[in-house]
C-alpha cells in the first residue's frame, strides 16, 4: 500500500510541476512560434513578389511580340458578313 501512495505521490507533482512549467514557458514557446511563422510568411510574401515581378517582365516582352503578330496577320480574310433582317 505504502508503494502505491508513493507512486501516486510522484505522478501528482510530475503532473503539477508540468503544468506549473508550461504556464510560465507559454509566453516564450507563443512568442518563438509566432517569430517563426511571421518569418516564413515573409519568405513566401518575398518569392511571389520577385516571381509576379519576373512574369511582369516576360509579359512586356510577349505582349511586344502578340502587337507585331497581329499587324502582320490583318491582311487574312475572316469571313463573310451576314446581315440578318427583322421579321415583324
Amino acid at each position: 500500500m505504502e508503494t502505491f501512495l508513493k507512486t501516486l505521490l510522484i505522478i501528482l507533482l510530475v503532473y503539477f510541476g508540468l503544468k506549473i512549467v508550461f504556464r510560465l514557458a507559454a509566453p516564450f514557446i507563443m512568442r518563438y512560434i509566432a517569430k517563426k511563422a511571421g518569418q516564413k510568411m515573409e519568405q513566401a510574401f518575398k518569392g511571389h513578389y520577385n516571381f509576379e515581378q519576373s512574369n511582369e517582365q516576360v509579359n512586356k516582352e510577349t505582349v511586344f511580340d502578340k502587337k507585331n503578330q497581329k499587324k502582320s496577320n490583318n491582311k487574312k480574310p475572316v469571313g463573310e458578313y451576314v446581315d440578318y433582317e427583322e421579321i415583324d
